[in-house]
């Protein structure tokens, strides 16, 4: 155990030395001059600074112990003896805990866990059923959100002529809110009996899920030359701005063909400024998922985080039952999953993903 405790000691204390050597740079004028630079030192530190803190309590434990066991060692009243060796007991129970606590965060991290979350849902296989699911899902994350004192910001929508949602792209703002959503990714499946049949037959729709991470501009920056943007006319609701203003915006990133509109806001400038950060969270994770490619095997074995083709959940309204198939876990509280009760399986996912890092470790 002596030889774990100082490998951790090891590890913290070069972290610990990182931590004290970012509280500086940001300190200093030259640094915080530069903005991008000055955030990007801050969010390292952010990052870190659980494992220093925990270094120094690991290190004071240790510490601690040393001067029990030479006080044991030396003392010659039975009592204080007692008292010594009572308090070694103690503080190796402690040490072992802080121990595994530190294991856990020395896990490698995403780097995006604290960012917001650009979430698209779409309707896919079920038609006009498979859209009326989809605006239920999405009243699920409002009411998740809701719950966590999360904001949601819609950037783009479009609806189905029964009040569904073809498709709908927006934003959760709160900070974490990656880290608990990035689990959502992938293929929703509904069975239920729909309002357009007529026989009373389960039918079986599917709703894709795309989560991303909210990239800021100073983690990834895009070329003017890469870019086409064109404007057009809103279609959705606005009053009589709609039609008139070509405030809508679409870009399209030419090396990768891929095109993002936003039409939510009225300004032609809000539409762009929200357009591109969704452009810079879809390039983040197309790029991402290149260098991934090579790993494809391994990530087989891993939490479903990110592949929107993996059915990942199924909701059963006529025996009142959500299940996970990624962690085989069954809840019969249909209602409360819907009202944004979904905790029980990202608590459950991301114990799986934690799990599976520590046997790797």
């Amino acid at each position: 155990m002596e030889e774990l405790q100082n490998e951790i000691l090891e590890k913290t204390g070069k972290i610990k030395e990182r931590f004290d050597e970012l509280t500086n740079l940001i300190s200093d004028p030259q640094i915080i001059a530069d903005n991008k630079q000055w955030k990007k030192l801050v969010k390292e530190r952010s990052s870190i600074e659980d494992v220093a803190e925990a270094h120094d309590k690991l290190l004071k434990m240790v510490n601690d112990i040393k001067s029990c066991k030479e006080g044991y060692a030396t003392e010659k009243d039975a009592a204080l003896k007692q008292m010594f060796y009572d308090e070694i007991g103690s503080l190796e129970k402690q040490i072992d805990d802080e121990i595994e606590e530190i294991k856990i965060l020395l896990l490698p991290k995403d780097v995006n866990d604290d960012n917001n979350v650009i979430i698209e849902i779409r309707q896919a296989a079920g038609g006009e059923e498979a859209g009326l699911f989809a605006s239920e899902l999405y009243r699920m994350y409002c009411m998740y959100a809701e719950n966590k004192h999360w904001k949601i910001e819609v950037m783009d929508i479009n609806q189905t002529e029964l009040g569904g949602i073809k498709e709908i792209t927006f934003l959760v703002k709160g900070k974490g809110a990656y880290s608990r959503l990035k689990y959502e990714s992938g293929v929703h499946r509904v069975q239920r009996v729909p309002q357009t049949e007529s026989g009373g037959r389960i039918h079986t729709s599917t709703v894709t899920v795309a989560v991303l991470p909210e990239i800021e501009e100073v983690e990834f920056e895009i070329e003017d030359k890469d870019i086409k943007i064109d404007t057009y006319h809103s279609s959705g609701a606005g009053g009589q701005n709609v039609n008139k203003t070509e405030s809508a915006i679409r870009i399209t990133h030419l090396p990768t063909g891929i095109v993002v509109n936003c039409q939510d806001e009225r300004s032609q400038l809000k539409n762009k400024e929200r357009a591109m950060s969704i452009l810079r969270s879809k390039l983040y994770d197309y790029y991402q998922g290149q260098i991934e490619s090579e790993y494809k095997e391994n990530r087989k074995n891993q939490v479903g985080t990110g592949d929107r083709s993996e059915r990942v959940r199924t909701y059963n309204y006529p025996q009142g039952r959500v299940t996970d198939h990624r962690v085989n876990l069954t809840s019969y509280d249909l209602t409360g999953v819907l009202n944004g009760d979904i905790d029980e399986f990202i608590d459950a996912l991301a114990m799986k993903d934690r799990a599976e890092k520590l046997a790797n470790l």
